[in-house]
């Protein structure tokens, strides 16, 4: 593929929109180094399913410390692999914990974060996928992980409003912002250089990719 990839690519958006489907496609392309999140790795994650109240508080401060650890390791990775994607943005930690904190819990949260994430690199590239709740949920329920399970669409629905609130705002990185329900960079070659050729000229500010999906 001809064209120079920005050398720190992320991939955002709801749960289940596919980010890291794609981020694993640009990395390929790229052979780029890859930063996937772990969520499986939250011992805490299906408790917070089940009692999102009494379990938010420890999945988020788990999560933000993963995000430290990977961060660390981006800043050390592999300097024959000069192009880095990942598949979370390290501000995201703070749109889920204003979902799921009450006040309290979120003032020190909050003070956590600021102590730990102040020197947090940014992207010279940000793409957030968007998809209705329906489309979420759908794959959500078909890639079968038992700790979403409990999942609920109103839950989604919150997250899928904070994540436009956030991007709405977002200025440190340029930005594409995604229409990805009807597309498949997957399953369709087609898709997903549509997509490639797309971000070639994304260089600076905010850049919106609706395509029409091809025709199977």
């Amino acid at each position: 593929m001809s064209g120079q990839a920005p050398s720190y690519i992320v991939v955002e958006g709801p749960i289940g929109v596919g980010k890291t489907s794609l981020s694993r496609r640009l990395a390929e392309t790229y052979n780029a180094e890859l930063m996937l999140e772990a969520p499986e790795e939250n011992p805490f994650l299906e408790r917070f399913y089940q009692d999102p109240k009494g379990a938010a508080l420890p999945t988020q401060l788990f999560f933000l410390m993963q995000r430290v650890r990977q961060l660390e390791a981006l800043r050390q990775g592999d300097i024959f692999k000069p192009v880095r994607v990942a598949d979370f943005l390290v501000e995201k930690d703070r749109l889920f914990a204003q979902v799921t904190l009450d006040d309290a819990e979120h003032g020190l949260y909050e003070q956590v974060y600021e102590q730990l994430t102040l020197d947090a690199p940014k992207p010279d590239l940000v793409i957030y996928l968007q998809a209705p709740v329906d489309v979420l949920m759908e794959r959500v329920a078909r890639r079968g992980r038992s700790f979403e399970r409990l999942i609920d669409s109103t839950y989604l629905h919150r997250l899928s409003e904070a994540y436009a609130s956030f991007f709405y705002h977002y200025e440190d990185a340029p930005l594409l912002i995604v229409n990805a329900s009807g597309i498949d960079w997957v399953n369709r070659e087609e898709d997903y250089r549509q997509l490639l050729e797309f971000m070639r000229g994304v260089n600076a500010g905010r850049h919106y990719f609706n395509p029409l999906p091809f025709a199977m």
